[in-house]
This record gives C-alpha cells, structure tokens and sequence, in this order.
C-alpha cells in the first residue's frame, strides 16, 4: 500500500501577466519536478498545454500538477491548481476555487495591485480560502518595494504582513530575504497586525511584554488558515528569489488535509471534464471524503441549484401542501474504469484515490462540471461569479459540417458549462453566450485547430432577462388537436429564487407522467419570455389538470387517437403558459456590473460626464488628496466601451473594477431577442405546425 502524506489542493490566482504560469514553473523545479523552468514567451510551460496559451502567453483552462515539498519528516504533497486571469475566463477561476484548501495570490511588484486582483482576493476572503500574497517581478525595472506593500494594506487587506525584506529591488541582482527570530522590527509589526483579533497578544502587546517569536508564528498560522491574515513574500518568478520562503510559508501556514484510511462516506466533485484520445471523457475529481475506486459503481449527480437558480434544478416537484418529491431525474450510478492521480509532477495510475487527491476519472460517461459523486457536500462554498452576458451567432464557413459543429460546441459547452448554446432550427444558427472577445477568439481558434471546422462570429450583443410583473392564468381545456387540460398560473417570485413549480391540484389526478411532461416544458418554455429573454424569478402553479384515459377498441388494441399521452402536455402547455404570461406582463432587464474607478482627481469631471454618456449611475466621489475613487453601476453593454475611453481621459492612470451587480430594468422601448421555437405567442401558426408535426 502506498504512503499518503498529507496534501494541499493549492490555487495560483492573478490578474492577467502577473507571473502566476511562471511562478507554477519555478516551484516545479524547485521542488525538483522538471529540470529547468518553462518560459511562457516561448510556450513551453508545462501547464499551458494548448497552442492558442503558448502563442498569447496566457492560461485559458485550469492545469493540475503535483509536487512535494518539505523535509522527508514533514512533507507535504500539493497539487497546484494554475488558473486563468483573463476575466473572460473567470468560469474556469470559479471551477478551481471550490476545491482549493489554499491558494496564492500573485501581485507585480511593477504593475502593483490590479483590478482582478481586488475581485479574486475578495471572493478567496468571502468563500474562506486562505490566502498568501506574492509579490513577483522584483527583478524588473520600475518594482517598487514600500509602495507594493502600502498599496496592498490599502486596497486589499491590512492584515498583510511582509515577510521579509528586499536587497536590489529593480536590479536582475534582486534578493529577498526572510525576517526571522531576531528581526525587532519585524516582531513587532508581526504583533500589531495579530493582536488585532487575538485578545492574549493585545493584551501582553499594550503591557509591552516580550511575546515568544514561536508564540507569534504559531498565532500567524492559525490567523492565516482562518482567512484573517495574508502574509505577503517577495521574489521574482524568473530569478527563482523568494521562492524557497514562499515554499515554506506554503508548508507551514496553508492548512493540509490529512489521509484518513479511506474512511468515511464517498465525496467528491467534479471541477473539469475533458475528452481523451478516443473521445472519451475523462473528469477531473477532487476527493473530499472516502475513496474512489476502480471497478465500482459509483452514484454521480447534479448539485442543487442550476445556473439560472431556479428550483426545478434541484430536482423537486412541490405539491399543494409543500411536500416535495423526486420527479425521477436524480444520481444515476457509472462504473470507474480507471484513477490516475496527480504525484510529484506527473500522473500515476492507482486502484484508488483517497480524500484530499484530486485524480482524472475513467467511466463516468454522463458526468458534467460540477457534478458530484458519491454524497454532495453539505458545506459546498457559493460562488458569485458573473453569468455570461454576451451572446454572438456562430457562422459556419462554406466548407463546414453544421453537424459535425453543433457536436463541437456541445463538446465545448460541455467542458464549460457557463457557456450556453441555443440552436434555433426555424433559421438554422447556433447562439453562444459568452464573457467576452478573447473568449470568442479561443473558441473560434479550438474549432479550427481540435476539429477541423472554421467558423466567424456576429456582432456581439447583450443578454438581457425577463421578470413577471403581474399575476397571470392560462387554461385549455381539450383543444385541438391535444387530449388534455391544463390550467397555469404566473406570478412573482422574490429576487434569486429562480423558477418553481407547483400544483394545485391533486398528485394523483392523472399520471405522474403528465405532470412531470408540463412541469419540464414549463422550465423549458420560460427560457423564452414574450420578447425571447429567459424569465426569472417567477412562481408557476398547476392549477387545473385532465386528461382522457386509456381507450381500446373491442379488440383490445390501443388507440392513442382516443388517449392522453405526454406530447399532448409537452405542446399544450406552451400555449397555456404564453397566456398566462401575457395575463402576468413581464418587464425586460439588462445586466449592470458594479465598477470602481481610480483616478487621478483633476480627471474626475470627464470622467463622470463620461459616465453620464454610457448611462451608468454614479456615487458619490471620495477624494484623497491628488487621486479620487468613484463607484458606479454601469450596464454590462457599456462595459467595455468604459475600459477603453478610461485611459485616454485619465493619463493611462485611471484603473477600473468591475464586478456583476445582478440585473436593473431597461428605460425606453425594451429589446427583444428573435425566437428560437414555433412560437406559442402566435397561437394559429403555432398549431399549425405542431399539427402537422404530431
């Protein structure tokens, strides 16, 4: 049996060309995994595996690789989580998040604090992480030591701790040297920054009593794995200085999950999916509880809570007095025909994988990201990262397959389940729903160099929402060419609560089957409104039910002319809930984002007229000598307009941030989006087609 030692799942996190992807390099060949350092200039890192991340220089999909650090005595195995920091691909960011024990946040000690570096640090605070800080590129010219340390306690925490201290900043001769036991000055600041959420050490502090420095390093661990202290290392990704603290701090102060024998219930999730040699998928797991093993059986399912929020993805048919049921869509069970687990910078094949590994799974066919198997964890984190808000037409060229690239967005939609695709067969495209232009410009580049297929994009537009307004019923009773009745109604929900269903109606008024045919052509059908947005925040209650039972002629022979079946209830019901959302009313919102600006103070004025012009609602401006902040929420179409005009009316000194502040009413005549159905808001064409159909 193989020895597990203790493990970390750590994350490397950053804005864009901080050094994260170089620094993953040099703790590799520190820790002795590879022989030299890769170079993202010449693409040749071991984590950025695809060609479009050598070329540009940046991480697009999350990489795994291990390694071991510490003394034999002491080791620990970590698995480091290298993720993107371009905000278009913050889905891939939020994926890793959920299966990090710890994380390192890397700043440049040139650029200084970045604007994704405010979001990621505030999401690791908010979901628990713990954090450390590293500060890269100290030897470039312009990296500035005082000013990288004030600007982090400023603008991200100031419970940030140097470390150590800096020879030759600037200089290719850069050396950063760790504090220790006889560094005064470092003791003290140490003690300042703990005492402030340690009652024993503000007590011995304001005696002015010697604190042990192995009292102060015990209480900056503890402080640490807490997320109430994020101790900041300085070094250089490329010279390799800082690295070897930064290593330790890693060791001492992350906490590390401890192999527990396999023992109890079997838990993990699933945070990447991606197609092997033969086509087959192969899932990322990360193990939280139990262990996972070949040639079992395994149950596998959906974490409560769908994209949208809405309660029919969590897998529950609410009856009229609240009880609740599965509607028979829950775990179903695969069998794992292969584990190969992440170790010492490759991967290894095992007969198992215990809690705390993160492995590459064989067998689990249906899987999806986010998935859990085994038990779903109770403690799962929340993240709050934007929904895509964009939404572009996929142009086939004159030589490409239309099937052979709907089965290739599946495939990609499928390895991101934040990118959505919507097929309209009236005019033959595919919708993508996205982040933002590199995110199209990946995709494009993955069709043509992984499949073969070249395809464009159309312009770029907003995805706006629906909400009812109003209460709203719709019944049918017997309509041509349907065998059914179904009565709706639509109202309300409060704000994040999704779609629910439920009924009115006794379960056992006609077959579970009926309900269940509505129940999904109702979630189904919301995801087109009366403009074509999808709807939220709504309440649909069944509230009259019928159906015609089964008819046989003398002979015995079923007659489906003369009985109820589900595709009556799968086309009635559109018709019904188009009316009774028509009766309702429903207002159209376009997604804002929530924006900081940082400027300096004389650029205030255009800026705000600016502002004014790309229709944004600004606060109140905080002035601070020469410089200035002001916080807005923008509309998402705005956006990018905003980050593009900043820097020409600010000197290039003007920095935003921004963040997805949900969703606020259209002013003027609301957009619609063309529909991608037969249209049951045209009750006699939809008919006509859904007649000639059955």
């Amino acid at each position: 049996m193989l020895s597990h030692t203790p493990s970390l799942n750590l994350g490397i996190l950053a804005h864009v060309d901080a050094g994260k992807t170089s620094l993953t390099e040099r703790l590799l060949h520190a820790a002795g995994v590879i022989d030299a350092p890769g170079s993202v200039d010449e693409g040749s890192t071991q984590t950025d595996s695809l060609a479009l991340e050598r070329r540009r220089g940046i991480t697009i999909k999350s990489a795994v690789v291990s390694f071991p650090i510490g003394p034999p005595g002491d080791r620990v195995t970590v698995n480091l989580i290298d993720t993107p920091g371009h905000p278009d691909f913050i889905a891939e960011v939020e994926r890793a998040l959920g299966v990090l024990d710890g994380a390192v946040l890397v700043v440049s000690a040139v650029e200084g604090v970045q604007a994704q570096t405010r979001i990621l640090l505030r999401t690791l605070r908010r979901l628990g992480i713990p954090t450390l800080i590293f500060v890269n590129k100290i030897d470039r010219g312009g990296a500035r030591f005082d000013a990288t340390l004030r600007q982090i306690t400023q603008r991200l925490t100031p419970a940030a701790p140097a470390m150590g201290t800096v020879h030759g900043i600037g200089t290719r001769q850069a050396r950063a040297l760790p504090h220790g036991p006889g560094d005064d000055g470092f003791r003290r600041r140490l003690a300042e920054v703990l005492a402030e959420q340690d009652d024993e050490l503000l007590g011995a502090y304001v005696e002015g009593a010697s604190v042990p420095y192995r009292r102060l390093i015990r209480g900056l661990s503890e402080q640490t794995r807490a997320c109430l202290v994020h101790p900041v290392f300085f070094g250089s990704a490329v010279t390799g200085a800082g690295v070897s603290p930064l290593m330790d701090g890693i060791r001492t102060l992350l906490p590390r999950v401890r192999e527990g024998g396999g023992r109890g219930p079997l838990s993990g999730t699933v945070f990447k999916v991606e197609r092997g040699g033969a086509g087959e998928k192969i899932a990322y797991v990360r193990m939280f509880s139990g262990a996972l093993r070949v040639r079992e059986r395994v149950p596998v399912g959906r974490v409560p809570g769908g994209p949208d929020g809405s309660a029919y993805a969590s897998g529950r048919l609410v009856g009229e007095r609240g009880a609740d049921r599965e509607p028979g869509h829950g775990p179903y069970e695969s069998k794992v025909t292969a584990v190969e687990v992440f170790h010492e910078g490759a991967v290894e094949r095992r007969s198992e994988v215990r809690a705390g590994e993160i492995a590459k799974v064989w067998g689990l066919g249906e899987v999806r990201i986010g998935d859990w198997v085994g038990e779903a964890r109770k403690d799962s984190p929340d993240a709050h990262f934007a929904p895509p808000t964009l939404e572009t037409v996929v142009v086939p060229g004159t030589e490409t397959d239309r099937g052979a690239l709907h089965l290739a967005l599946a495939q990609l939609a499928e390895q991101d389940p934040l990118i959505g695709l919507r097929q309209d067969d009236v005019r033959g495209e595919v919708y993508l729903s996205l982040y933002g232009e590199v995110q199209k410009e990946v995709i494009q580049t993955t069709l043509a160099e992984e499949f073969g297929l070249d395809v464009a994009f159309r312009e770029t537009t907003t995805i706006c929402v629906e909400r009812p307004v109003g209460v709203g019923h719709g019944y049918e009773k017997d309509l041509p060419p349907f065998l059914g009745t179904v009565g709706l109604r639509v109202e309300p929900a409060p704000p994040g609560s999704g779609v629910a269903f439920g009924l009115e109606v006794e379960l056992g008024s006609m077959p579970y089957a009926f309900f269940k045919a509505v129940e999904e052509t109702v979630h189904e059908t919301l995801g087109q409104g009366l403009r074509g947005w999808r709807v939220l925040d709504c309440k649909v209650t069944m509230t009259h039910s019928g159906y015609w039972p089964r008819q046989s002629h003398a002979h015995a022979t079923f007659d489906k002319s003369m009985s109820s079946t589900a595709r009556d209830f799968r086309q009635l019901t559109p018709l019904v809930l188009m009316d009774a959302l028509r009766g309702a009313g429903t207002r159209v919102e376009e997604p804002v984002h929530h924006v900081r600006l940082d400027l300096p103070a004389d650029a205030l004025s255009p800026v705000l007229s600016l502002l004014g012009r790309l229709r944004a609602v600004p606060g109140t401006p905080e002035i601070r000598g020469a410089v200035c902040s002001v916080e807005a929420e923008i509309p998402a179409a705005s956006l990018h307009r905003l980050g593009q005009l900043l820097p020409g009316l600010t000197r290039g000194e003007g920095v935003v941030e921004s963040s997805f502040a949900g969703y606020r009413p259209v002013t003027g005549e609301p957009p619609a989006r063309p529909r991608t159905d037969h249209n049951p808001l045209h009750r006699k064409e939809y008919l006509l087609v859904v007649t000639r159909l059955r």
